[in-house]
């Protein structure tokens, strides 16, 4: 399969696809045109790499659980320290997003809202409030 169709029955841009080839995330096999030819196994790669980004793992993440994948002998507990690490990760951006809801919203409770030139949300960015 070319690039292009794999892109279609994949769901990734071709780019990105050539871009997984450029870190070496996968190898399709060369014509002897010099293009792309992605096999059944490039394909499911492929597909590996999607879900995982979908689920908010890194490049590197991604290509250590490829790695992980594709050892038979691999520990299941390799893998799960992957995952745990990427939860807390993801636990703390949420702790971060939420503090950022609340300090906004009190700011934006504190702000009249009107036509005075005062406001709090801008005191507070400016580092005035």
């Amino acid at each position: 399969m070319n690039v292009g169709e794999v892109a279609r029955l994949s769901g990734l841009p071709a780019k990105t696809i050539r871009y997984y080839e450029d870190i070496g995330l996968v190898a399709p096999a060369r014509s002897q045109n010099g293009y792309r030819a992605y096999s059944d196994v490039d394909m499911h790669r492929l597909a590996f790499l999607k879900r995982a980004r979908s689920l908010g793992f890194s490049i590197e993440e991604c290509r250590q659980l490829l790695q992980l994948y594709q050892d038979k002998e691999r520990a299941s507990h390799d893998v799960q320290k992957i995952a745990v690490s990427h939860v807390n990760a993801i636990e703390e951006k949420i702790r971060k997003l939420q503090s950022m809801r609340a300090t906004l919203q009190k700011l934006i409770t504190a702000c009249h809202g009107d036509h005075r030139p005062d406001c709090p949300i801008l005191e507070d960015i400016a580092g005035a409030g």
